[in-house]
């Protein structure tokens, strides 16, 4: 997951993630939406997701296509939303937690106090 998460960590990565994420292209193509890198720097960025499993690699004779891993995006995703899910678990218990100790009568909620009277 660490590997994943480094090569997302990249703007250029994800950028190139997002241009694979439908179809298939040989780097070179992939390059031509670059203009601050050179298309070797494409090539070092997709081994990084391809080492990461972001991206699959097909062969068709001499060029390489890449295509974005759906598969692997998805059990990202799942890890994000469990962590997600389970934050907003924490909250939830937390904010309950607070409001039951709000409620009047329970511990640690301020008891009214009756009022004396002179005479």
């Amino acid at each position: 997951m660490d590997t994943a998460f480094k090569a997302l960590a990249d703007p250029r990565r994800r950028e190139i993630l997002r241009l694979v994420w439908t179809e298939e292209m040989p780097a070179a193509q992939i390059a031509v939406h670059f203009d601050d890198i050179t298309r070797s720097a494409v090539s070092q960025h997709l081994g990084v997701l391809r080492h990461a499993q972001m991206v699959t690699e097909r062969r068709d004779g001499t060029r390489r296509l890449y295509r974005a891993s759906h598969a692997e995006m998805a059990r990202l995703r799942r890890f994000l939303d469990g962590y997600w899910s389970e934050s907003l678990g924490r909250l939830q218990d937390l904010v309950e937690s607070v409001q039951a100790s709000e409620l009047p009568g329970s511990a640690g909620s301020p008891q009214p106090t009756k009022g004396t009277t002179d005479g």
